[in-house]
């Protein structure tokens, strides 16, 4: 069984003393175990954020705008080239269907290939502030990223903070998911094996536990902190990096509305909003959670729905034939079919996804959901589930809709259906939510930037903007005798 170790310091180490300990990572289709990981603690990511510390501090590569460019673009090449490896194993860890884990990879070589254009483009400005008296301002490096990443699409939130922290000059330690260190690992590979990346730029310590964030987010070695994951974990890791007021980039958790509106309930909408649900089974920040219809087309709407989701084919993520590949462990198959045991509760179930049996009786495989709620301050439209369990709400109006969808403190993702350009426009300008799109969901790409605020966290990444969490700015003063 593979074994996934910790990068320190330019070297794959079970720990920094020797044998360490291990854990396993389980097939999620199967409950089976499928790999192992080096787990690590404080010991290993001190160890990794002097490394860091060092090769920012004493090697050229926060001066070298076209090496970075060069080594994140032969780390694109690369990737692709093992992205069917890759995904294999993405689909073994995560439960996720293939076509899904291949486009998490792909994603992820377009914006290598982006942030190593980037990477030569780093322009700061001079300004004659008065006769003789220059300010020039320069874009420079922040110093040590910290990267923790969920387990949700490790390949693709690895890419998104990793190319723009080394595209800026940045060194690096990752903290991945343990459930899918090894297909990390695999990935990181395709960095690791460039011999023109000095030693300490890149780090990744593997861990179970949270005391490596934790002294990631405590260092003062550490300059910036770059996390994707759950707002609770988010709110955590704010206090405990509050003490050397190091720079965060948030993208927490999110509860995302689909607004169709009359004219805009379609069989594509309907077909639009299956897909844009279920994506990795419900299990992305940025995934339907919430759909707002339109009174007049609330009832046909629903039922058609409803039919699409019973239709969907819940399978193993190798089997071109699934719909919908497994969560990502047995605890959240529970977790979320005991919501939709509860659901009755509070509101009506159009549709209650079970278990499958046969041979998908052992993995962590739920059929999607479908609940009708009109409480707003109800727990299913204020919480992020984070599971195939899609909740449906009804509208009057242009207003109440606008209304109903800002009745949360998550502000990541949305979208809005309707046939009618203006309306899109006009409500998509009233919406809180960093990412409106219209008629679609999920298009995400290296040249937009995506965030939110509130309980979705700050900051932003993709883009040029995505750059910014990972640069300073710099004003050196000088006078010319003029």
């Amino acid at each position: 069984m593979q074994l996934a170790k910790h990068y320190i310091d330019g070297a794959w180490l079970e720990s920094v003393a020797g044998q360490g300990r291990h854990g396993l990572s389980n097939n999620p289709a199967t409950s089976e175990a499928a790999a192992r990981y080096a787990d690590g603690g404080v010991e290993e990511a001190r160890a990794a954020i002097d490394a860091a510390r060092r090769a920012f501090d004493r090697t050229s590569w926060r001066r070298s705008p076209r090496l970075r460019a060069d080594v994140l673009w032969d780390f694109a090449v690369r990737l692709d080239a093992r992205k069917e490896e890759i995904a294999d194993w993405l689909v073994t860890l995560n439960g996720k269907l293939r076509r899904e884990a291949m486009g998490e990879i792909l994603a992820g070589v377009s914006e290598l290939k982006y942030y190593a254009g980037l990477a030569r483009n780093l322009f700061g400005r001079i300004i004659e502030v008065e006769p003789g008296c220059h300010a020039s301002l320069r874009r420079e490096p922040a110093g040590v990223a910290a990267i923790i990443l969920p387990w949700n699409a490790p390949i693709t939130l690895l890419v998104r903070s990793l190319a723009p922290a080394l595209a800026a000059g940045c060194a690096t330690v990752i903290k991945p998911a343990f459930q899918t260190a090894l297909a990390h690992n695999l990935a990181l590979e395709c960095l690791t094996v460039d011999g023109r990346v000095p030693a300490g730029i890149v780090n990744s310590v593997i861990e179970s536990g949270s005391a490596v964030s934790e002294a990631l987010c405590a260092s003062p070695e550490v300059d910036v902190v770059s996390f994707t994951g759950s707002t609770a974990v988010g709110k955590k890791i704010a206090a405990a990096a509050a003490g050397t007021l190091k720079r965060l980039s948030l993208e927490l958790g999110g509860k995302a509305p689909a607004l169709v509106f009359a004219d805009g309930a379609s069989d594509a909408t309907v077909k639009g909003i299956t897909a844009g649900s279920l994506i990795l089974a419900g299990q992305q920040c940025t995934a339907i959670s919430r759909v707002l219809v339109q009174d007049s087309v609330y009832a046909d709407f629903t039922r058609r729905l409803a039919e699409a989701y019973r239709a969907v084919r819940v399978g193993l993520g190798s089997d071109p034939n699934s719909q919908m590949g497994s969560l990502i462990d047995i605890a959240n198959r529970d977790r979320i079919a005991g919501l939709v045991d509860r659901a009755a509760d509070v509101g009506e179930v159009l549709v209650h996804g079970r278990a499958p049996g046969g041979e998908l009786a052992k993995g962590a495989f739920l059929a999607p959901s479908l609940v009708a709620v009109e409480d707003l301050d109800s727990e299913y439209v204020q919480r992020e589930l984070f599971g195939p369990l899609l909740v449906v709400e009804r509208f009057k109006d242009e207003e109440d809709a606008i209304r109903r969808a800002n009745a949360t403190r998550y502000s990541l993702a949305s979208s809005v259906w309707t046939a009618d350009g203006l309306r899109g426009e006009r409500v998509a300008a009233r919406l809180r939510f960093g990412t409106v799109w219209a008629n679609t969901h999920n298009r995400l790409f290296a040249e937009a930037e995506t965030g939110g605020h509130a309980d979705s966290g700050y900051g932003r990444l993709h883009g040029a903007e995505g750059l910014n969490d990972f640069l300073e700015t710099k004003h050196y003063y000088f006078e010319t005798g003029a």
